[in-house]
């Protein structure tokens, strides 16, 4: 549950108010990085996916001059936090020549060279592609992999300017593929 000030233009008056304050509500909420607050301290940022509830508390306020109602509300919303340590499942999107960029969400993280695997890599930047030159694995652009979250920094007010660290050099961790082969692998010996 949280709680905002919504400002209702003066266009939208003559509608179902109730409507209008949920219509206001889901512009200024949905596809937005909001912060988390605890005891009035800002602890994380959530993204909202989707706006469920929302009531208007009390009587909106006229600001002289400007004509629209400035209105407190207490929602409840569907969202997404990325959380450290998080074990998530995501989708290549992009391998430049320091690693990939892995698709979480509405969220972008990058899984550094460093932290893919324990073996020496090639790049292919022409075809999208990392490389174990020993253990010949690979991940490029479509394949789904599952990570760790290690750095997180969303204090930004945008997607765009958040960042997010991964690592799949753990056990669990990896290309969807090769933790179904190792799966595989263990059932059968």
């Amino acid at each position: 549950m949280g709680e905002l000030v919504v400002r209702i233009p003066p266009n939208m008056l003559s509608s179902d108010y109730k409507s209008a304050v949920f219509d206001v509500g889901r512009d200024s909420l949905e596809g937005k990085l909001i912060n988390i607050t605890k005891d009035d301290k800002t602890v994380s940022k959530c993204y909202v996916i989707k706006l469920l509830s929302i009531e208007a508390v009390g009587e909106g306020t006229i600001v002289h001059g400007d004509g629209a109602v400035y209105q407190y509300v207490k929602y409840e919303a569907l969202g997404f936090e990325p959380l450290m340590h998080e074990v998530i499942d995501g989708e290549v999107i992009s391998v430049p020549k320091f690693g990939a960029f892995v698709k979480l969400g509405p969220f972008d993280g990058l899984l550094h060279i460093s932290q893919i695997m324990d073996d020496r890599i090639d790049v292919d930047i022409g075809n999208q592609r990392i490389v174990g030159k020993d253990t010949k694995k690979d991940i490029k652009v479509g394949d789904k992999i599952r990570v760790r979250i290690v750095s997180l920094n969303l204090n930004s007010a945008t997607l765009e300017d958040s960042r997010i660290g991964l690592t799949m050099k753990q056990t669990g961790l990896g290309k969807l593929e090769w933790l179904e082969n190792a799966r595989r692998e263990s059932v059968g010996s």
